[in-house]
């Protein structure tokens, strides 16, 4: 297996001493990425990191406590250091990753790349595997499960399959139908089959080595992949986060946190 350039034969458990013991506490904690961007606020024109609300709306009607972890330097030591703070993490949406991390020159259409988030992103979901934190990525993030993995994109989803369904413009999302893989967790979680929201331009070509896809769309478009396993690590590449009165998978996320929690 391929982790982002590091070679591994699986998924190591923690060690004790990578993992201390920590109290219990009643909500689990859930690290989520963020965006690093110029944005404009009154009078400010600054780099700020920010993430839509949505994302720790569904963290905390799930039952959680969400955190905020916005790019910065990888250190040994910030990540870990991190990590141990946390119950379960989530990879969420935005910009595409650069393609060079899966050897591939950029399409035209491709987001001019944010090399720190996504050292950062790779990093932390590295770490995150290797002590088996609840792990879900969302759109961009199931991108960086499967590249991490050794996997592909497809840069421009519309010359692949003859039209943009799943990223209609104007910030509106498209509701698509996917078809669940049977035996696997998603599959389990969502029933046969579920209306989802989109919004990606890009998506799953590879898929990395040792995970298994979860649901299909009805043009072969990869829609979900995951580790097989008793870890918990599940990424769609719909917005799950646009459907709250859906929770499911933030619920799964937050069952498999107390768990992680009272290991």
């Amino acid at each position: 297996m391929v982790l982002n350039g590091s070679e591994s034969d699986g998924v190591d458990p923690p060690s004790p001493a990578a993992t201390p013991p920590r109290s219990p506490r009643s909500r689990p904690v859930v690290g989520l990425t963020t965006y690093l961007e110029q944005i404009q606020s009154g009078t400010w024109d600054i780099p700020a990191a920010y993430l839509p609300s949505d994302y720790f709306e569904g963290v905390v009607l799930a039952g959680g406590i969400p955190m905020l972890l916005p790019p910065q330097p990888v250190a040994v030591d910030t990540v870990d250091g991190l990590l141990d703070s946390l119950d379960a993490l989530v990879i969420t949406g935005g910009y595409d990753l650069d393609p060079a991390t899966y050897s591939q020159p950029a399409h035209p259409t491709t987001d001019p790349p944010r090399a720190d988030r996504d050292a950062w992103e790779f990093a932390l979901l590295r770490a995150a595997l290797d002590r088996r934190l609840p792990v879900l990525g969302i759109c961009r993030g199931a991108q960086v499960l499967n590249v991490a993995f050794g996997g592909s994109l497809h840069q421009h989803l519309p010359e692949v399959i003859g039209h943009s369904g799943h990223r209609a413009g104007g910030g509106v999302f498209s509701r698509l139908p996917v078809r669940t893989v049977a035996g696997t967790r998603i599959a389990a979680l969502l029933g046969a089959s579920s209306d989802v929201p989109c919004y990606h331009h890009q998506a799953i070509d590879k898929v990395g080595d040792g995970l298994v896809v979860g649901a299909w769309d009805v043009d072969g478009v990869v829609e979900a992949v995951e580790l097989p396993g008793e870890a918990f690590a599940v990424a769609v590449q719909w917005h799950p986060e646009k459907s709250l009165d859906d929770l499911r998978l933030f619920v799964a996320l937050i069952d498999a946190a107390r768990c992680y929690a009272a290991r």
